[in-house]
């Protein structure tokens, strides 16, 4: 990069980036937490699932939402000078950030089978099918306003695109770098067009 430039990360795979993380460790995690009998017994462990999975995804998906629309409304163009950082390197930054924090998760939803079976691994399911909704969400917006939203990739070196070191998104056309609306991988055949 030149001087003066500096590299931009989508939001919305920022966003996406651990969630498939937590979903699939997570319904493995309540798929073999409901093999064991647990203190409290199967069906209350999956009934307590159950409620922990909606109430993480509800409370992962709406907290702040305000902040990101301010942050979204008040962006600006981003320059010829910034770097797009490609997806697959968002991704894998963010998941190489969070690898170990993910690992002490899978391990205590697994544990926690013991007293209540599934209910951790459906917790942590949760909190994955929130993020992708949120980023959903974010997608629905990008293509509202048919404009992509970007952030610093020095703002967010704990993954919070929202966070109070950021002040400030930016945004590009729709088709800029290799990620759909939402943080989707980008058909190649899209990619290839939209350089």
């Amino acid at each position: 990069m030149g001087r003066g430039a500096y590299a931009l990360a989508r939001v919305a795979v920022v966003v996406r980036a651990p969630a498939g993380w937590l979903w699939w460790p997570g319904v493995l995690a309540a798929g073999i937490g409901a093999l064991v009998p647990g203190l409290t017994g199967r069906r209350i462990g999956l009934l307590a699932g159950a409620a922990l999975f909606l109430i993480a995804a509800a409370v992962v998906f709406v907290v702040r939402r305000r902040r990101y629309l301010e942050l979204a409304r008040d962006a600006s163009r981003a320059g010829k000078a910034v770097f797009l950082q490609d997806r697959a390197v968002t991704v894998r930054t963010r998941r190489r950030a969070l690898r170990w924090w993910l690992l002490l998760a899978f391990l205590a939803a697994m544990a926690s089978s013991f007293a209540v079976p599934a209910a951790g691994g459906l917790l942590l399911a949760g909190l994955g099918a929130g993020l992708w909704a949120k980023a959903l969400w974010l997608g629905r917006w990008e293509r509202a306003h048919d404009a992509l939203l970007w952030v610093r990739t020095d703002r967010v070196p704990r993954g919070r695109p929202a966070g109070k070191t950021v002040d400030a998104y930016q945004t590009t056309g729709i088709v800029a770098g290799d990620a759909t609306p939402g943080g989707a991988r980008r058909p190649r055949t899209a990619a290839a067009t939209a350089h």
